[in-house]
């Protein structure tokens, strides 16, 4: 068990946020984990709920010792992240920065409050909703929207192919299949092909061949740095910026994986032999697939569309890799 009193600085904060701040090897899921167990307490009451606290409240987090630890394997989430952090917002649009490990929404598997949760209740605003999805493991950019009218004109401009999702990810050897192509910015990228077939649970497969009921499957990519040597027996590891035409599940991980190109850290399609030769920035495990949405990039933007005033507008965050390898990414245009 650790303990503090809250200071000034964290007055009127959230248990779990002021929790991290004090214990920067904490994560939320291990104190929303917490919470259910009543395991935190405040001025010696146990608490369910991730409430406010006050200047002077004495804290208590009855966790044991490895959870503050630095070689603890929930120690891997950058305590500055938080769950989210706001990159834009207008009264209509939100667009969110949010951690790996969180989930966008409830569903089979996922533990504690989602994004989306989490969210409606710091803008104390229930009508918010997600405008699309990422999955639980990758971090980076989410689409949220305020209100009914302004989700159903977010996504009209996804239908319409208005918005261009690109991702950044660090990636076995260097690849080289697909063919040049123009991105609508003038960005030069190769574009690959495929067939992807998804069955009723689990992971999806790729195929070159289209077999019955094979989702078409488009994705384009270029390399941005290659670590030479940076990889088992010397092998090279690869970061590479990759656009989304077409958007499935799994899409990125299963079609570089089907390429010899696994995502490092991905211990679905790659393999965790491979995975176990790196480490974390903290000496432990690399617990997530090094994978993250940068970029929500908007096409001109008709008149008749809430969100018009976004037209050619580009948001864009820099990944929070958690690999020891020596480079430090940098913002790409």
């Amino acid at each position: 068990m650790k303990s503090f009193t809250v200071s000034a600085d964290k007055d009127g904060k959230h248990v779990i946020r002021a929790s991290i701040s004090e214990f920067e090897t904490l994560t939320p899921a291990v104190l929303q984990k917490a919470l259910r167990h009543k395991d935190i307490r405040i001025n010696g009451k146990r608490i369910s709920d991730d409430c406010t606290v006050q200047t002077g409240d004495l804290v208590e987090l009855w966790l044991p010792d490895e959870c503050f630890a630095r070689t603890a394997p929930s120690a891997g989430i950058p305590s500055d992240l938080a769950d989210y952090k706001i990159v834009s917002e207008t009264d209509r649009l939100l667009v969110i920065n949010k951690r790996q490990g969180l989930a966008v929404h409830s569903g089979k598997g996922t533990e504690g409050p989602a994004l989306i949760d989490i969210i409606r209740k710091d803008q104390k605003n229930p009508a918010i909703d997600l405008c699309h999805r990422i999955d639980m493991n990758t971090g980076g950019l989410v689409l949220l929207a305020k209100g009914k009218e302004n989700l159903e004109h977010a996504i009209a401009l996804f239908k319409q192919d208005l918005i261009t999702k690109r991702y950044r990810c660090l990636v076995r050897g260097v690849p080289t299949e697909g063919e040049p192509c123009v991105c609508s910015d003038d960005t030069i990228m190769k574009e690959i092909h495929g067939f992807l077939e998804k069955p009723g649970h689990g992971n999806v497969f790729i195929h070159d061949v289209q077999k019955d009921k094979d989702l078409p499957i488009t994705t384009r990519y270029r390399v941005l740095k290659v670590l030479k040597g940076a990889g088992p027996d010397g092998e090279d590891v690869s970061e590479l910026e990759v656009e989304l035409v077409t958007g499935r599940t799994h899409q990125i991980r299963a079609q570089f994986a089907h390429l010899g190109h696994p995502i490092l850290g991905d211990g679905n399609y790659g393999r965790n032999q491979y995975n176990h030769f790196f480490t974390s920035k903290n000496g432990g495990k690399v617990r997530f697939q090094q994978l993250f949405a940068t970029t929500l990039l908007f096409s001109r933007i008709p008149k008749e569309n809430r969100h018009t005033a976004l037209s050619n507008r580009r948001f864009s965050i820099v990944p929070m890799y958690d690999v020891d390898l020596p480079f430090s990414p940098e913002e790409v245009k």
